[in-house]
Order: C-alpha cells, then structure tokens, then sequence
C-alpha cells in the first residue's frame, strides 16, 4: 500500500502538463514526503466545468464499517475495489482526479527486520506523472482535536503490481498515468472507458531512485 509519496515540480509543470486554467494553491513548494491527510494538489475539473489545480487532504472517506466503535475517521488512502457501493459514487468524471507526484514509496523489510522506504519513479530525474485519483467534499472528523471539519478529500486507486513493485511490495501498486490522452480518458471519459486505466504499468517502466529515506528530495524543478 501507497501511503508516502513525493510531489517536487513546480505547480507551473502542472498546468502546462494538464492544460489547467484555474490555480488556487498559491505557492506550492516542493512536497518530498507527503503522507495520509497531508495537503497535496490535485487536478480536477471545477462545478463550473473549468480545470483546476488545487489542494486537497489525502484519505477518502471510509466504509461505514470501518468505522464502528470509532470516533474518529483517518481516511482511505488506496482505493482497490472499485466495484464496491462505497466507491461507486465517486466514479464519475465530476469525482475524479489527477494526482501529480514525482516518486512513490513502498515498504521494504531489511534483513536487520526493520522497514524502510524504497523510492520508484519513472526514472532517476523524476519525471511528473499522475495516479488515478477521486475526491469528494466531505465533513467527518480526522483527529479528536480538530473536532468535525468539512473538506476536500482524495485518494488513488491501485492494481496489481508491476515487476518492480512486486519485487518489493507483491499485493499492489497505484494506478498511474503517464500519457496526456491517459490524463484526458481519466477526467472525461464515461466510466466504462476510464476503468480501464486501472492496471499496472508495463514492466521495466518504473526504476527504484532511493531507499532508506522518509523523504524523496532529488529531482526538485
């Protein structure tokens, strides 16, 4: 499971990249190492019908069951199944999203028994790309002591690992997308089409760039 990941382009990268017209993140700064219900930016098409960059929290809403006895809701990071009734609302074009992100971790067992990061990306410049993501407006409350807030939320979906990802994390890898006709099926396209995207780059398409690190800050621009 996908849950650190790193965004270091500059948010002019992404407009060019995704043709957005609207921008309300201000200053973005160079994201190394963003976790589940950070602040990341997302590419998504406004109730106006206008692209825009903006932030949104990683972690969708969970199931109903998931949260039985709890009060407090942390968010789905990953999103597999996208049959399930929980999801299936937020599968039309108006909810969803391109997720930009320069590199991606999963966990690895060292042989001393410890976890640690390995970094993949594209390549070793970092390239940008987008996973597959969907977001909802939501109010729920994500830590006791910041009470009920209401706010954009996102999360990716994932499919079965590639070879690279499998050699470390086997169960799973995020949807990526890394061609503009990709980018456009996501954001517009019915959903018969666009699910299609949800399966795992080709082998040999990824390279691990890192390993140890809790942050990815090379190939910042």
């Amino acid at each position: 499971m996908c849950n650190l990941y790193s965004q270091t382009k500059g948010q002019q990268a992404i407009i060019a990249l995704t043709k957005s017209m609207r921008d309300s993140v201000g200053n973005l700064p160079p994201l190394p190492g963003i976790f589940p219900d950070y602040s990341a930016p997302i590419v998504r098409t406004g109730s106006d019908g206008v692209r825009e960059l903006t932030l949104a929290r990683w972690g969708m809403p969970s199931p109903a069951f998931a949260l039985e006895g709890k009060k407090v809701d942390r968010g789905v990071t990953n999103i597999r199944r996208a049959s399930s009734p929980h999801w299936r609302r937020w599968l039309g074009p108006s909810s969803r999203c391109l997720v930009p992100f320069t590199s991606f971790s999963e966990p690895e067992r060292t042989p001393q028994g410890k976890s640690q990061p390995v970094w993949f990306a594209l390549d070793e410049s970092r390239p940008l790309a987008f996973f597959a993501g969907v977001w909802t407006n939501w109010t729920s409350t994500r830590k006791v002591a910041e009470g009920p807030v209401t706010c954009d939320l996102f999360g990716f979906l994932t499919t079965d690992a590639n070879r690279e990802v499998g050699a470390i994390h086997p169960k799973a890898m995020p949807v990526i997308l890394t061609e503009p006709d990709e980018w456009e099926t996501w954001l517009a396209a019915p959903w018969a089409e666009a699910s299609k995207l949800q399966r795992p780059l080709p082998d040999g398409a990824l390279s691990i760039v890192a390993r140890g690190e809790k942050k990815d800050e090379a190939g910042a621009a």
